[in-house]
């Protein structure tokens, strides 16, 4: 199921905006929540890929 990669990927698109934005109240706060946001898309991103490939084969 693609929702298993998906709701990461989108979960850390979403935070990664709030870091951000929050960047301008407190930089060393903003970029850590930026960068936890990140991590969530790049978890996410690989999950859905080694899915993708469990269907193609």
């Amino acid at each position: 199921m693609a929702r298993e990669g998906l709701i990461p990927t989108v979960l850390g698109a979403a935070v990664t905006t709030t870091g951000l934005a929050l960047r301008n109240v407190n930089p060393m706060v903003g970029w850590g929540v930026a960068g936890f946001g990140l991590a969530h898309i790049v978890i996410g991103t690989i999950d859905l890929v080694q899915h993708n490939s469990n269907r193609i084969l």
